[in-house]
């Protein structure tokens, strides 16, 4: 079998590497893309970039290809995915097209991106490596905290409770529980009643007594009254009420009564003089 000295010199592989000089197509890739300053070839690296990155896709598909191979192609394409930014980056200072802006991302989407490690992607059987999955089922860096300054600006009258009878929720609880509550001491005073361990009430004074006895010592205290105040009975006759006038404890006292008789026709209580 010939060695790579002798096809080297065939008359094949001369006129091949004649045609390769002529067309420029042994012309190697710069290393830098910021040495190139011509928009074009800069557009055909890029190009010469996606191709390789999208043959390397391809094979690391491929569960079977061993451990160390499938690593090396995952780098292999993380280090082109980074030269072809290079180039995009290269190509839009030129005033070139934005690739980075408004090109598709056809290769970074097939590749999964470790929480926590930005800009490292992982290909095809990759991710599937020992040491590689137990990466992608980390949970994710907690969020940063806020600053005293952001969480006053949440700061508000809700957060006092200043509009918590507003939201139509809480009055309704308190109706509901307060009318349990009053059923609730209306049956204990039934069955208290009924088992006769009723206190005793004292009996409420009878502020609508005897007219005659009320009207007597009225016209008493106001005639002792004028002959204080006008002895020699220069000022006339003064006016005297002849219908019993109540007392401020009188009138609360009538309301008092009152307001238990509507509770009691509410719930159904039995009128009862000793209430």
């Amino acid at each position: 079998m010939a060695r790579n000295a002798e096809k080297a010199m065939t008359t094949l592989a001369r006129w091949r590497a004649a045609k390769e000089a002529e067309t420029g197509k042994n012309e190697r890739r710069p290393y830098l893309a910021s040495e190139c300053k011509d928009l074009p070839k800069c557009e055909k690296w890029r190009l010469e970039i996606i191709r390789e990155i999208s043959k390397k896709v391809a094979q690391i598909q491929n569960a079977g290809l061993g451990e160390f191979r499938i690593r090396d192609l995952n780098d292999e394409i993380n280090k082109l995915l980074r030269e072809k930014r290079h180039w995009e980056n290269q190509i839009s200072d030129l005033g070139g097209p934005h690739y980075r802006r408004y090109g598709p991302k056809m290769f970074d989407a097939e590749g999964r991106e470790v929480p926590g490690n930005r800009g490292y992607k992982y290909f095809g059987a990759a991710k599937d490596l020992p040491g590689v999955r137990e990466l992608f089922e980390q949970e994710p860096p907690p969020p940063p905290k806020k600053t005293r300054a952001e969480l006053m600006k949440d700061i508000d009258a809700d957060y006092y409770g200043y509009r918590d009878d507003d939201d139509g929720i809480l009055l309704p609880l308190e109706e509901k529980a307060e009318k349990v509550a009053i059923q609730k001491t209306v049956e204990d005073w039934k069955q208290s009643r009924a088992s006769g361990q009723e206190k005793d009430v004292e009996p409420e004074e009878d502020i609508y007594g005897s007219d005659a006895r009320i009207s007597s010592d009225a016209e008493e205290k106001q005639q002792q009254q004028q002959q204080k105040d006008d002895p020699m009975g220069l000022l006339g006759p003064r006016f005297t009420a002849h219908v019993p006038v109540p007392s401020q404890k009188d009138i609360e006292a009538a309301l008092l009564r009152k307001r238990k008789l509507e509770l009691m026709k509410k719930y159904g209580i039995e009128d009862d003089e000793d209430m």
